[in-house]
């Protein structure tokens, strides 16, 4: 392994000013790489596992969360996609809060991020853990030790180079959509035929016939939203991985244009064809729903089938987790807000330095397994869900902060533009505070919120030791 030197930074061929943390970097990532990791940041175990519980507790109204939310997952990847295009980087919102923001909203961006993936990657490595215990085989297997294989597997993967990470990425986006796709054909087939499911006639009928679209009133719906909002966390990794692609020019609009209808059919139409082909109290937060409709067909082992699935969604993110934190840590090394040794990268040009820190903070997550192996998921998600929320509100402010900058004359924006900017950042920035408020409704919401002025302590102590450290030269602010 050996540290590359830095050139000094000079300014972006797409026309922004250029960070030094981007130097070094393989553009070894091909168009058919982002658009996979755009929908594998689109689809996740909130849908594969989530949408049964919720499901239960809302109704077929979730169909309509899901829409809301994910049309505001949207706003916040486009307004990241029209920074892409204005500057590729591998430091992706780090760098933008660097240069609208200023040093203090990159360091509260990098380490939210930090915060929100390493905790993400605990509760990923628990999941992939408790999924491997559903086959008899590996029951015998302690629960930590399966997280420390998992972990062990896909950090040695991620180190190795960034294609291989892309490889990685795009065949477990290909088993997610495949296993929603012929769920979907096989819902549309049962739903034309008539097809009864346990003596049941499958149709819209069933929505009707058990209380219509809010059969629980408005208030579960709007409660749930804080739940559905973290169903789409991880949407905004196509922005890191455009730092090493290609072409962003003309990929990364395709692939973020792609989220949008992405959304509707998996998120929402496949809660509507679950609404529509048993009764929405039929379904259990224990359960995931599309197993529940396939055990009442009599599909054989389609609790395993959907098992591998999830299984694949946890290594996708935990991969995910593991690739974006070593960018964003790369970045913040080399302006001084985080150690030197995570701006190390190998002889591969991959970033091995920050990799391996989050990698520390998983092996906590092992010894989490081992000491409290039931209750592991819960705890680490409370974290992560406040660095989720964080991001995604840095990546607005620093966009609407942009487009101010470019009605100043002092940047130019590209073609591929956020509409109705500057309305569509306030109402996001809105959103997002209600989230915050709607997770005090909530028990798991409520220790989350507990825990955000520890947070915020630490992040001041954190600023206090490295502010002096902070080397603004290493990010060219001079105009295009």
């Amino acid at each position: 392994m050996t540290e590359h030197t830095l050139p000094s930074p000079g300014t972006d061929e797409a026309g922004g000013p250029a960070d030094a943390g981007d130097a070094g970097y393989r553009k070894a990532l091909k168009s058919r790489h982002i658009s996979m990791i755009a929908i594998g940041g689109a689809i996740g175990t909130g849908l594969f596992l989530g949408a049964g519980g919720r499901l239960a507790q809302a109704g077929p109204a979730l169909a309509i969360v899901y829409a809301v939310c994910g049309l505001f997952a949207f706003f916040v990847v486009r307004a990241l996609g029209e920074l892409i295009l204005y500057r590729p980087s591998s430091g992706a919102f780090v760098s933008y809060a660097r240069e609208f923001i200023g040093e203090k909203g990159a360091y509260t961006a990098g380490w939210m991020h930090f915060l929100n993936w390493s905790t993400t990657g605990i509760a990923d490595i628990t999941a992939i853990a408790l999924y491997a215990h559903f086959w008899s085989f590996f029951v015998p297997v302690p629960q930590w030790v399966l997280a420390l294989i998992a972990l062990a597997v896909v950090l040695t993967l991620n180190l190795v180079s960034v294609r291989l990470f892309g490889e990685m990425e795009f065949w477990f986006a290909i088993v997610k959509v495949a296993a929603l796709v012929a769920f979907l054909i096989v819902g549309i087939v049962l739903l034309v035929t008539r097809h009864p499911i346990d003596g049941t006639i499958p149709g819209p009928q069933l929505i009707a016939d058990h209380g219509g679209v809010f059969p629980a009133g408005i208030v579960p719906m709007i409660l749930i939203v804080q739940g559905v909002v973290f169903a789409y966390a991880s949407c905004e990794l196509v922005g890191v991985a455009a730092g090493e692609t290609e072409n962003p020019q003309k990929t990364v609009p395709r692939a973020i244009n792609s989220i949008m209808w992405r959304i509707a059919l998996f998120y929402v139409g496949s809660v509507v064809v679950l609404a529509m082909l048993m009764p929405w109290s039929s379904y259990t937060a224990d359960e995931s729903p599309f197993v529940t409709v396939l055990s009442h067909l009599g599909v054989p082992a389609a609790g395993s089938i959907m098992n591998l699935v999830v299984l694949t969604a946890a290594m996708s993110s935990l991969n995910s987790g593991l690739y974006s934190t070593g960018r964003i840590l790369r970045s913040m090394s080399v302006a001084g807000s985080a150690p030197r040794f995570t701006g190390v990268m190998n002889r591969n040009q991959v970033p091995y330095g920050g990799i391996l820190l989050t990698a520390a903070v998983c092996v906590l997550g092992v010894g989490l397994n081992y000491v409290v192996p039931e209750n592991a998921f819960e705890i680490v998600l409370n974290f992560a869900a406040i660095g989720i929320l964080a991001t995604w509100a840095i990546i607005v402010l620093s966009h609407l902060l942009f487009v101010r900058k470019a009605r100043r004359g002092e940047v130019r924006r590209p073609h591929f533009r956020l509409p109705f900017s500057p309305w569509t950042e306030i109402v996001t920035l809105a959103f997002l505070a209600l989230v915050v408020v709607l997770m005090g409704f909530d028990e798991t919401g409520r220790i989350t919120l507990l825990a955000l002025p520890a947070i915020i302590v630490a992040l001041v102590i954190g600023w206090f030791c490295v502010r002096k450290r902070i080397d603004m030269g290493a990010f060219d602010r001079a105009e295009s």
